[in-house]
């Protein structure tokens, strides 16, 4: 048996906690310095760690690797293969066209181009985020207000400030199930608290995004569909993380919000040419103003349709537990480490949810879409296979993080720099959100910066007497709002609108709103861990 050690280097925890940290700093200084593609810093972070842990913290070289390999089949199931099968359901309806068929009914629903951004880059950019995300709803956003004739930054930045209160409970729950599994916290303990964070930027974004779109006017002349919109979101988000399901969260909200400003009837005048004047200054495509036919505008609506229906079904209380009973659970070979109490630690043991997971339920709804937008089976496993095969390098950037994150918790490091950063006292629960944000900002990855630091964030809280769900959900809640000015989605959005090499322009716009947002979040977390804001969480 293993047995971690708080302070293996020296006998001094500052000192142990100087070299448990170098892989993360070898991570962040390669992408945010040097500029490293993602994957090869994610490797090297990954030998910087299995080094540390062999060599300072004195874990059996066996068992390091185990502990890396670990890492690597979780990144790959269950969180890559909810992001593969879900972004193949794009995929599909890219293929038959259907996506266009979508793309012009939001365009049907309101001439005003404030309740466009709303329509688009807030509801729908949260549909996808909760399908797919990784860079998906900043990309088909920013592409779909440009066709709506946007100029291309506008579109660019209100794509990229919209995709922050989903990215949370973002593909199918992805970062919300990571930090889950890299706390060992309750997966539904975790989503409640961030279920009552993320809601509360819901109700600014989508006013912030009007004021993006025609400044005091836009916010003048329609707050009342922006706040009915992040309303109902928000209420939605809350609702389905607290008492439905993580999964649904999303879709839930997305949903939610766009009912509501088409129920708003504000939300349906059509704006002043003056304001379209202003405002939309790029070309409008014309093939907006094609007609389609109202089977087909179902066809187009019945993937997204079919996921809420199946991951409904799958919360039924005896399909709930049926589901659960094909989880497996085993014993992971060459691993056996014990916490520096001697207690075996959770991760001795590897759960396996087969059918459960939000993976293979959009599978299933995958298979459905297929049969329903007409893709012949043959079609469909290649566009699958295309989908794995775009997705390569963000499959190796995912394994080799959650292989680093694993091997640190489970070598002790994250335990070290936990105590360490502990000593922050109460001062820790304003730090808690920075450093979610600063780990998003540079990974690109809500996911990427959980299972880097939600282990962290547990040990710290812990030794300092605060909840350890609080600051949990605070690394993901804080996060969400690194997301816009990550190197990453900053390439996305000017690839996506044709802006290559403008990354500092589209940076300068959003990055005011980044801290302004992120600071609102740390006082909210503040006082979630005082009596003040106490009585939110469960």
């Amino acid at each position: 048996m293993y047995v971690q050690e708080l302070e293996p280097v020296a006998g001094s925890l500052g000192v142990s906690a100087l070299v448990a940290a170098l892989p993360l700093v070898i991570v962040l200084v390669l992408l945010g310095g040097v500029r490293l593609k993602a994957h090869l810093a994610g490797l090297t972070g990954l030998l910087a760690a299995v080094l540390v842990a062999w060599l300072a913290y004195g874990m059996p070289l066996g068992q390091t690797l185990s502990s890396a390999a670990q890492g690597a089949v979780f990144g790959l199931f269950p969180i890559l293969w909810i992001v593969v099968n879900a972004l193949w359901v794009y995929r599909m309806t890219v293929h038959t066209r259907h996506f266009d068929i979508l793309r012009r009914s939001f365009g049907r629903l309101s001439d005003d181009p404030r309740i466009q951004a709303l329509v688009i880059a807030f509801c729908f950019g949260a549909l996808l985020e909760a399908l797919a995300g990784f860079g998906a709803p900043v990309a088909i956003s920013a592409v779909m207000l440009v066709a709506l004739g946007f100029e291309p930054v506008r579109a660019a930045v209100v794509a990229l400030v919209a995709n922050t209160a989903p990215v949370a409970f973002g593909a199918m729950g992805t970062p919300v199930v990571t930090l889950a599994q890299v706390t060992g916290l309750p997966l539904d303990s975790v989503a409640s608290v961030v279920g009552r964070q993320t809601p509360l930027l819901a109700l600014v974004v989508p006013l912030v995004l009007v004021w993006l779109v025609d400044g005091r006017r836009g916010l003048r002349e329609t707050w009342v569909p922006a706040l009915a919109c992040g309303v109902a979101f928000a209420v939605a988000q809350f609702a389905a993380s607290n008492y439905v399901s993580a999964q649904l969260a999303d879709i839930g909200a997305a949903l939610a919000g766009a009912g509501a400003l088409v129920a708003v009837p504000h939300a349906r005048v059509p704006a002043a040419e003056s304001v379209r004047a202003s405002v939309l200054t790029g070309a409008r495509s014309e093939e907006l103003d094609q007609e389609d036919a109202p089977r087909e505008v179902l066809r187009a609506y019945a993937p997204y349709a079919l996921i809420v229906v199946i991951f409904s079904v799958a919360q039924i209380p005896a399909v709930k537990d049926w589901l659960a009973r094909t989880t497996q659970t085993y014993d992971w070979p060459f691993l056996n480490v014990a916490g520096p109490d001697g207690d075996p630690v959770s991760g001795n043991v590897f759960t396996w949810p087969i059918v459960s997971t939000g993976g293979t339920l959009v599978l299933l709804a995958g298979i459905c879409t297929a049969a329903v937008i007409g893709v012949h089976t043959r079609v469909a496993v290649r566009e699958w296979l295309a989908t794995v095969h775009e997705l390569r390098f963000a499959i190796l950037t995912v394994t080799s993080v959650l292989a680093l994150a694993y091997v640190m918790n489970l070598s002790g490091q994250a335990a070290t720099i936990g105590h360490f950063v502990a000593a922050a006292g109460a001062g820790l629960a304003f730090l808690s959100p920075v450093l979610g944000w600063f780990g998003v900002a540079v990974t690109g990855s809500d996911t990427s910066a959980n299972a880097l630091f939600g282990a962290l964030q547990v040990t710290a809280a812990r030794e300092s007497g605060l909840s350890p769900d609080l600051l949990a959900a605070a690394n993901s809640s804080g996060g969400v709002l690194g997301k816009m000015i990550s190197p990453q989605n900053l390439t996305i959005a000017c690839a996506a609108v044709g802006l290559a090499g403008r990354e500092g322009d589209l940076l300068r716009k959003v990055l005011p709103w980044s801290l302004g947002l992120l600071l609102v979040m740390c006082l909210i977390v503040v006082g979630q861990s005082t009596p003040v804001l106490g009585w939110m969480l469960p």
